[in-house]
């Protein structure tokens, strides 16, 4: 365990460090990218599809939800980091030869994808232990691609706006032009590609075989980039030949990780209750309890039956206990299908006994409550 803490202090610090650097170059091109009043509306403009696009990615985690401070981390590197390390190796490309064209259509989209990605290998290294899957994989790469996009969108915009972009004079039909295809047609775009990133790492954690660990991560990070870059190369041949790719193979794929994000949520249900039912078996938690743990409904319900009996320090009990069983479940999974970090037996063993030391002073709906 003391590998692992010092592993989380690492990871705390290197992201932190990188993500206030990043933010003050970011903060430094936003400046020069326009006029103050263009530079807020185009900021407030790019924040609309933000919460959708946040609330989403935090119902597909509901059965374990991840850390969100982990989950802000990845908002915060999409958005500072990964927006200006592309920024550099774009313009490293542009300068050694690349034209404008190749460096929309290859450049971009390499460089862009390998900055968002780069938070979900070192979640991978350092964080392992709270990657349980492909869901969270998914998870992960949906957060860093939404920040990525909405600083991205905030120079766009403001571009548009101010005609910078090369397109038209700018002014308020340039910005709605702009508004309308980036925020409302496509605003899944980015977190659409690093997606495909996240079920490479997700698919390395869940696999036993050395080489699916290391190629998954790869094929993930390919078909990201090579995505991104059918998506880029679709704007260089006019209106109608972006709405063509858009209609008959990106919305069509986008709706595809949709069913399959939706399938693998619903998975962790029977997942979770299988890895509990075991671990009751094993005697580590009572097994009366797993019904409210493998239902959201029924856990909800748990939460305000311990609120009514024990009132707010009830309720804080009965979530404490709720996180911590699913957690060991999760854990335990990964045990089961042999593929467990190397210190699940002192983490399982921490989870173990918080349910014990929490258990007795708490209740389910329709059990007596306990003497405190």
């Amino acid at each position: 365990m003391h590998r692992g803490r010092r592993d989380s202090v690492a990871f705390t610090v290197v992201v932190g460090i990188l993500v206030l650097l990043g933010a003050l170059a970011m903060a430094l091109v936003v400046a020069l990218s326009g006029a103050p009043g263009s530079l807020a509306l185009a900021a407030l403009l790019a924040a609309v599809p933000v919460g959708p696009l946040v609330g989403c990615f935090m119902w597909l985690d509901r059965y374990e939800p991840e850390p969100r401070s982990l989950l802000v981390a990845g908002l915060l590197w999409g958005a500072f980091v990964a927006t200006a390390a592309a920024l550099v190796f774009q313009g490293i490309g542009m300068a050694g030869g690349a034209s404008e064209r190749d460096s929309l259509a290859v450049v971009a989209p390499v460089t862009e994808e390998a900055t968002k990605g780069a938070f979900l290998l070192l979640l991978l290294w350092w964080r392992r232990h709270e990657l349980d899957g492909i869901l969270d994989g998914i998870v992960y790469a949906g957060m860093v691609g939404i920040g990525f996009a909405y600083t991205e969108n905030i120079l766009y915009l403001a571009a548009a706006y101010d005609g910078t972009d090369g397109i038209g004079p700018g002014g308020t039909e340039a910005l709605t032009g702009t508004f309308v295809i980036r925020c409302l047609i496509s605003p899944f775009a980015h977190p659409f590609f690093t997606v495909f990133t996240g079920i490479g790492v997700g698919l390395a954690i869940a696999s036993r075989r050395w080489s699916v660990r290391v190629l998954a991560p790869l094929a993930g990070f390919a078909i990201a980039a090579f995505l991104h870059g059918l998506w880029n190369s679709s704007t260089l041949s006019g209106t109608g030949h972006f709405f063509a790719v858009y209609a008959t193979l990106m919305f069509p794929a986008f709706l595809a990780v949709v069913a399959f994000a939706v399938y693998r949520r619903r998975s962790e249900r029977p997942l979770l209750t299988h890895a509990l039912q075991d671990a009751a078996d094993r005697g580590l938690l009572p097994a009366t309890d797993i019904p409210w743990l493998v239902d959201l409904s029924a856990r909800r319900q748990a939460r305000q039956w311990a609120r009514r009996q024990g009132g707010p320090e009830g309720e804080r009990g009965m979530r404490t206990y709720q996180a911590a069983a699913i957690e060991l479940g999760f854990l335990h999974h990964r045990y089961l299908r042999g593929t467990a970090p190397s210190d699940f037996s002192a983490r399982g063993q921490e989870h173990v006994e918080e349910l014990r030391r929490i258990r007795p002073y708490i209740s389910f709906p329709g059990q007596v409550v306990p003497t405190r």
